[in-house]
């Protein structure tokens, strides 16, 4: 099979060109919001006092660490010594580069700001939207999949894909698709079940923390390493690495007590 190579612009409106990417972003904000309003009057949720209007709120926080900390993330962790050396160029968001960790830390932080503007503990917050988080990263792989990025190792199994962005004509692994289904749909599909019965305080994040890290490092192994980083550690992807922490923070957050 061949990528179909999409037009990445899926909408034109006049001078107005619509993304798919940025549609795909739209629409997880978009399913975040609707989500969101269920879950706040899930019988664990709903004791806790948030209303409507925190959904709103909390988003508008969301959005900006993910950007923030997408951004910082990719720089720092994937490129340091080049945006260290031209600090600059961190502002040239037209060239690409987001990271998921980065974007991930960024929302942590936005999490903390809310809580404490509305007066909530910090795993209130927390256990109170990681169950809406996967779904939109399901989005964002997509996105990914119809710009033909991000795609897997060498493969010969039979759905194997050439991906002509990749500069070859190797069958690859589509890896965005198996990180739509793995730590998008299917960890939503279990995050949204588990938290519907009340858990500790932390243990729906630990929930989302071990397996989107688990899903993470595992899909590392078909997808294809970043060229300019290659493979660190053991052999570990840059992803993987990242992943770790996740892993046992989430193991750490299920069990304590």
């Amino acid at each position: 099979m061949i990528h179909p190579q999409f037009d990445p612009v899926a909408i034109h409106i006049g001078p107005l060109a619509i993304h798919w990417y940025g549609l795909m972003y739209l629409m997880a904000f978009l399913q975040y919001s609707l989500l969101g309003r269920v879950r706040i009057n899930q019988t664990p949720i709903k004791a806790q006092g948030f209303v409507k209007q925190d959904i709103e709120d909390l988003l508008f926080y969301a959005v900006l660490g993910v950007i923030f900390g997408g951004r910082l993330g990719y720089c720092f962790f994937y490129m340091p010594s080049h945006y260290l050396s031209y600090p600059l160029d961190i502002f040239k968001v037209w060239e690409g580069g987001m990271s998921f960790h980065g974007g991930f830390l960024g929302v942590l932080v936005a999490v903390a700001c809310f809580a404490r503007k509305r007066g909530f503990k910090f795993f209130v917050v927390a256990d109170m939207i990681a169950p809406l988080v996967p779904f939109g990263l399901a989005f964002g792989r997509i996105g990914n999949f119809i710009n033909g990025e991000l795609w897997g190792r060498p493969t010969d199994l039979p759905w194997g894909m050439v991906f002509p962005q990749s500069g070859d004509e190797l069958a690859r692994h589509p890896s965005q698709l198996y990180q739509f289904a793995g730590e998008g749909v299917l960890l939503g599909i279990l995050l949204w079940l588990y938290a519907r019965h009340p858990r500790r305080s932390g243990q729906t994040s630990g929930l989302f923390l071990l397996g989107y890290g688990v899903s993470r490092f595992l899909v590392e192994f078909a997808r294809e390493p970043d060229r300019f980083l290659g493979t660190l550690t053991l052999g570990l992807s840059m992803g993987q690495l990242l992943s770790l922490p996740m892993i046992f923070a989430g193991i750490y957050f299920l069990r304590k007590k």
